[in-house]
């Protein structure tokens, strides 16, 4: 195996490795678990605004809540989006690695 070939194999693992957590995925999971939260709480503040003359306190605490969940909601899925696409760039190039090392070419692992 000639360096060239040792090195492209040397990217190819660091590839993989890095590509074997998605950070993606857990940026979508924090950002969809305080959506529905954010609603469920927005739903409750918004039930004691209307059942009440005067809002009491819990509501004003609820109402902050709520924002910042749904705050927090959206900057996780724009970091998401944002490490998904670099994610996809690295997919890509881990791909265009295995077909310059011939590793999904079968009639290149028959014997010669």
């Amino acid at each position: 195996m000639n360096a060239e070939t040792q090195n492209l194999h040397e990217q190819l693992e660091r590839l993989q490795e890095a590509l074997s957590t998605r950070q993606s995925t857990l940026h979508f999971a924090h950002a969809g678990v305080s959506l529905v939260v954010a609603l469920i709480f927005g739903g409750a503040t918004a039930k004691l605004f209307w059942d009440s003359a005067r809002a009491p306190y819990v509501a004003w605490l609820g109402l902050a809540l709520t924002v910042g969940l749904a705050i927090y909601s959206l900057v996780r899925y724009r970091k998401g989006r944002t490490v998904l696409a670099d994610e996809l760039v690295r997919y890509e190039t881990m791909l265009e690695l295995r077909r310059r090392l011939r590793l999904d070419d079968p009639t290149a692992l028959l014997p010669r």
